[in-house]
């Protein structure tokens, strides 16, 4: 009997079998076809698509369409604001940007601290609402385009959203929520109200804008549930459906699981000193064998190792040294070691940058938020 893929919106592993995954959510694997006509688009490539770090989706090929015959389209993403951002978060952000600048497209971000104050037992909101505030300046350093994102904040922004999640509540029974997102009895039910949230995101931009507007929404896979149920829904609504395209989840530096909160001794938090970044590094879990001598004779598997999944997901772009490194550990040349001393020195070098941007965001972080340029959308 198969194990069950734990893989959602509160709880993920990393190292699962994506292919399966893919059966099980009903999703597309994405195809040479469909990332040859996103990198002619943005005149470039990313290595996220070169290496299948986004490896799935749902239309992203009627996105895609539609954007080149001249349709008004954006992007969709967010944060679920429970504490500091770490880099398994901004993964999907880092493409994201790169989506934007590339197609020029407005982003629609979505800080979910209603959601956290919902399901984390200990937090408070006003705590959850802190942290969105926080969590908006890694958005900013990471560079995007201030005239073009525009960041909601559920609980202040709610005039944005209401009208358009009721008419979506409306529309689903409390089984379906059961059965995609796991509820039972004890569910609080804020808790089993909250999606129809964030599936209003996907149609927001429509209402705004006052024109079909097709949204791409880039993602982790454990986000999928909610804009499955949006996508059914939409036409009966009068939007577009919301295409997505899903990525792998970064491995934390534990021996399993994906990079999270809830375990921050594996997590690299953006607010981590850089030493204590790297420090993280050295004492991660790898591939590698139990003794240098096992390691030359044997080989490491960098398929399993969280070292070299970063390498590969963020902090090496030269395709043919990422090859070179995959090779080195299975043949035992390369110890691990090594391997994380290198990656150490990169992550700090990342960290100490990011933080000086991050702090200079702290001067114009309103300028970013979606009610600064935007009236709520009239009801139906």
């Amino acid at each position: 009997m198969e194990e069950p893929v734990q893989v959602g919106p509160w709880a993920a592993e990393a190292f699962v079998d994506y292919e399966r995954l893919l059966k099980i959510f009903g999703a597309k694997p994405l195809t040479d076809a469909e990332v040859s006509h996103l990198e002619r688009l943005a005149g470039g490539s990313h290595l996220m698509l070169r290496r299948r770090v986004f490896y799935s989706h749902r239309d992203l090929d009627v996105f895609l369409s539609m954007y080149e015959a001249g349709y008004r389209c954006a992007l969709y993403t967010g944060r679920g604001p429970s504490g500091s951002t770490h880099l398994g978060h901004i993964l999907p952000w880092i493409f994201t940007r790169w989506l934007q600048e590339r197609l020029g497209l407005d982003l629609f971000f979505q800080m979910t601290d209603d959601e956290k104050f919902l399901h984390e037992e200990r937090l408070e909101l006003s705590e959850s609402n802190s942290y969105a505030y926080e969590n908006a300046l890694d958005l900013i350093a990471l560079g995007f385009n201030r005239e073009k994102t525009h960041i909601i904040i559920d609980t202040e922004d709610i005039g944005y959203l209401y009208s358009i999640a009721v008419r979506i509540a409306k529309k689903i029974t409390y089984s379906v929520q059961k059965a995609t997102f796991g509820f039972d009895d004890s569910t609080n039910v804020g808790l089993i109200f909250y999606p129809v949230l964030q599936m209003a995101v996907s149609f927001l931009p429509t209402e705004l804008y006052g024109e079909e507007t097709y949204v791409l929404i880039p993602a982790g896979i454990d986000q999928d549930p909610y804009w499955r149920i949006a996508r059914d829904l939409a036409r009966s609504l009068g939007y577009p459906k919301p295409s997505q395209i899903h990525n792998k989840l970064l491995p934390g530096l534990g021996p399993e699981g994906k990079m999270s909160s809830s375990k921050p001794e594996t997590a690299v938090y953006t607010t981590d000193p850089p030493e204590v970044g790297a420090r993280k590094i050295m004492r991660a879990f790898t591939g590698g064998q139990p003794t240098v001598e096992m390691q030359k004779r044997l080989g490491g598997n960098p398929d399993r190792c969280s070292v070299y999944k970063m390498y590969e997901m963020i902090f090496e772009d030269d395709d043919g040294r990422l090859r070179e490194r995959y090779l080195s550990c299975r043949s035992g040349a390369l110890l691990c070691g090594d391997c994380k001393a290198e990656l150490a020195s990169r992550v700090q070098r990342f960290l100490r940058e990011f933080q000086e941007k991050r702090e200079r965001a702290r001067d114009y972080v309103e300028m970013y938020l979606l009610r600064t340029k935007f009236e709520a959308p009239k009801r139906r």
